[in-house]
């Protein structure tokens, strides 16, 4: 997929939302400051989502997608942090084709493995019980 396609696609999307929704390019000049504001920024969070959602399907098999959905359901953050990285991989022109499920199997791995490396665990023991008498057995 070509980034100039997509380019389009985005367009032709962006066009679309705001016939629906009669403009909505930025927050509306000169309303009420609290209600006018909102929703604005209410409809552009809902376009912003609708276009992400159409370069997903673009980006994404089927099965994949069904994948990601399910993996929202569980953890929303790693679905996000999947997303954003797809649509990275995309925009910059290094997805030829669509994501297979294998695929996106393989991204998450990945993405658990950072995850798993940024964690650092640390135990304290104390000394389990030990007492200053119990050294002495030591010294036999």
């Amino acid at each position: 997929m070509d980034d100039s396609e997509l380019e389009k696609i985005r367009k032709a999307r962006l066009e679309q939302l705001k016939a629906q929704g009669g403009g909505g390019g930025g927050p509306k000049v000169g309303g009420p400051s609290g209600a006018g504001g909102q929703g604005g920024q209410e409809a552009s969070r809902q376009q912003e989502a609708e276009a992400r959602k159409a370069m997903l399907n673009q980006i994404l098999m089927p099965e994949a997608a069904d994948r990601l959905g399910r993996i929202r359901l569980v953890k929303e953050e790693r679905a996000t942090d999947i997303e954003n990285r797809l649509m990275m991989l995309a925009q910059t022109g290094q997805l030829r084709s669509k994501v297979t499920e294998e695929q996106l199997k393989e991204l998450l791995n990945a993405v658990a493995d950072n995850k798993e490396a940024e964690k650092i665990v640390v135990t304290r023991r104390k000394g389990w019980g030990l007492d200053d008498d119990d050294d002495d057995l030591f010294d036999l």
